[in-house]
């Protein structure tokens, strides 16, 4: 298997390197005669394959992967599921008749199964209300939430169903009927919504049982147990106005959750809570993190957990000893400069993993929780790799205005020569809660910029997890605040250095990076010569106006606009005031499908620059949301991108 991965990888690396040689999209640096590897490109990137952890085998010798690959000419992925020892070994790709993952949704007693699958329940369309009007395409709403992320509100809730493993799904129950809410939660939720109590007796599920503008304007969600012979559906959490997700039970039978404590607060600290014969324990109460995601230990007297740190993510742990009403306190277990994504589950002595770096995508990998040893079990993208020239990566603390010590990643081009002079990128998160780390993205890919000759500044300013929740909370409410001057001492402090090019710098960011690099360029007093926006709020006013999850721009605005306590939010921090200081070429990218920040925002300020005379381009990208997923789509993403660099930087 391995062998033929490597030869098939190897015959893709020469032949996407002819179709750059005829291509000459992207200038890149030269490479040392010590080093003749390639350096990555976005044809080489769009090569790499996706690999993500399923689960471990019943009896827990055996890891489920999936394994994504981009089929560029198709615009599309292929997917295949493969089987490995967590020991390591040859992997083995699944067929129907190949032993896979435990089926979560059976019950424990292999009786009954559920599922989940939208219901109609609102009228939505004109032929709804107009039966006689059959090719309306009218939709006619009476309050919010009619349209979210990327899809306009239908009319349809998802629901869960239950009925027995051989009855066909049309004879299952519905155990939310007439609810007009969803299970799993609309955009990203999926059957990790809903799960067997290990009686089989009832069901837990997540809802947040809110319906129209309320909805829209709440993060409270709550878990549900519904009893399958009565039909009796009880609310676990209604003491907390917060999200609830996520739940599980121990083999002990404990049930686990996270929790946030905030309404409308989506980036609150996420707490592990568990239930124990009626006492609800806050395990990471006194934790000065927030946790990203969990798995119970085989014995259920310990949760491993995943959450940032110091510009990580890494693996902790937290111990239950019973509804004694404390916890024993969190430790953490892994160290280094990479990024544990998930933890797929416990083998003995081993965490299986999926883990990142800026220099590598997924791979699964296991953790000897004794020896504390690592040991990667999949190299699936080994072919490639062993001929990409890698990116080093090193740690800077600067101070910021206010006395602070920030981290800020630095990403240097391969080959680094600290004689020389390169350009400079200040890479501006999104989120804008959203912890930067040594992450790899097929986008935002920081061993791709610094690849083609810039060095990348990545500063964990305000706003990101993995500094403690004060840190976090610091830019809700003041988003043209410390979290900007966080940027511009980041970039001050390492264009300082020899090898940096203080006269050739950009900035460029996503979704909050977007908005960043909207403000900046009306207040970075010409430290930049160019820019790049992608999905950024432009102008705050209409952002309120026309964005979907309500919740969120009433906690970080601070309200509407019209609500006079508000008003630096729409004024100071507003883009659209700084307008008049717009000196510097920028380059604007818009999804049409992103609810989140719709449209108007790229027209909105595209206009601007272009009626101010400045060199501007737009790429809109009507079928993309807030993210750009289609092959084809990002590879124009990303040689436009570098193609702006190159002509402004």
């Amino acid at each position: 298997m391995k062998s033929l991965l490597h030869t098939f990888s190897f015959l893709f690396l020469i032949h996407l390197s002819a179709c750059n040689a005829q291509r000459p999209v992207i200038e890149r640096p030269a490479i040392k005669a010590a080093d003749a590897r390639l350096s990555m490109t976005p044809e080489l990137l769009w090569s790499v394959k996706r690999v993500s952890g399923v689960g471990l085998s019943s009896d827990g010798s055996t890891v489920v992967y999936r394994v994504s690959t981009p089929l560029v000419e198709e615009n599309k992925f292929a997917n295949k599921l493969y089987k490995i020892s967590v020991q390591g070994g040859t992997s083995e790709e699944i067929t129907a008749s190949s032993p896979t993952v435990r089926d979560k949704n059976i019950s424990p007693d292999g009786k009954f199964r559920i599922y989940d699958k939208p219901v109609k329940l609102d009228p939505v369309h004109g032929y709804d209300f107009h039966s006689d009007l059959p090719k309306s395409t009218a939709q006619i709403y009476t309050a919010l939430d009619y349209r979210h992320w990327d899809t306009w509100n239908d009319g349809s809730h998802n629901h869960v169903f239950f009925g027995p493993v051989t009855a066909p799904d049309s004879t299952f129950r519905d155990i939310m009927p007439s609810d007009r809410f969803d299970c799993p939660q609309k955009p990203f939720g999926g059957d990790e919504d809903y799960i067997w109590t290990p009686d089989s007796k009832s069901i837990i599920y997540v809802t947040k049982k809110l319906h129209g503008t309320a909805a829209a304007v709440s993060t409270n969600t709550d878990l549900y147990h519904y009893n399958l012979a009565t039909g009796k559906t009880t609310n676990l959490t209604e003491n907390n106005k917060g999200y609830d997700t996520n739940p599980s039970y121990s083999v002990k039978g404990d049930l686990a959750y996270l929790s946030m404590a905030t309404d409308g607060y989506e980036a609150d600290k996420n707490d592990i809570k568990v239930m124990s014969n009626g006492v609800t324990t806050n395990l990471t109460a006194l934790w000065d993190e927030s946790v990203l995601s969990y798995i119970w230990s085989k014995d259920g007297s310990v949760l491993y957990f995943t959450a940032a740190v110091d510009g990580t993510l890494q693996i902790f742990e937290v111990g239950f000893a019973g509804n004694t009403n404390r916890s024993s306190g969190v430790k953490q277990i892994t160290k280094g400069d990479w990024d544990v994504n998930s933890i797929i589950g416990q083998s003995g002595d081993l965490l299986i993993t999926t883990r990142v770096s800026f220099n590598r995508a997924a791979e699964i990998f296991s953790y000897h929780l004794k020896t504390q040893k690592w040991t990667q079990i999949t190299d699936v993208n080994q072919a490639l790799y062993q001929n990409i020239a890698e990116c080093k990566t090193e740690r800077k603390y600067v101070t910021t205005t206010d006395g602070k010590k920030m981290l800020v990643w630095v990403v240097l081009p391969p080959n680094f020569d600290p004689k020389k002079k390169y350009p400079a990128l200040l890479y501006c998160q999104g989120g804008p809660q959203s912890a930067l780390t040594q992450f790899y993205s097929y986008r935002w890919n920081l061993h791709l910029m610094a690849s083609q000759g810039y060095i990348v500044v990545a500063p964990n300013r305000r706003g990101m997890p993995g500094h403690g929740v004060e840190w976090n909370k610091e830019i809700s409410k003041d988003w043209g605040g410390q979290n900007i001057r966080d940027y511009l001492s980041a970039i001050d402090h390492v264009s300082a250095e020899p090898y940096v090019d203080k006269f050739r710098l950009g900035a460029v960011g996503a979704s909050y990076g977007g908005y960043s690099v909207f403000y900046l360029a009306g207040v970075h007093n010409k430290r930049f010569k160019t820019f790049i926006a992608h999905d950024g709020s432009f102008n705050l006013y209409s952002m309120y106006g026309a964005t979907e999850e309500m919740f969120f721009v009433n906690y970080d605005f601070g309200g509407p606009y019209w609500d006079e306590k508000n008003k630096r939010t729409y004024t100071e921090f507003n883009p659209i005031h700084h307008v008049d200081k717009w000196d510097t070429p920028i380059f604007i990218i818009q999804g049409g499908k992103d609810y989140r920040i719709p449209l108007e925002q790229g027209l909105e300020a595209f206009n601007a620059a272009q009626l101010r005379g400045l060199k501007s381009k737009f790429l809109y990208l009507p079928d993309e949301n807030h993210w750009v997923i289609k092959p084809q789509n990002s590879l124009v993403w990303q040689r436009e991108f570098f193609k702006w660099l190159k002509e402004t930087l």
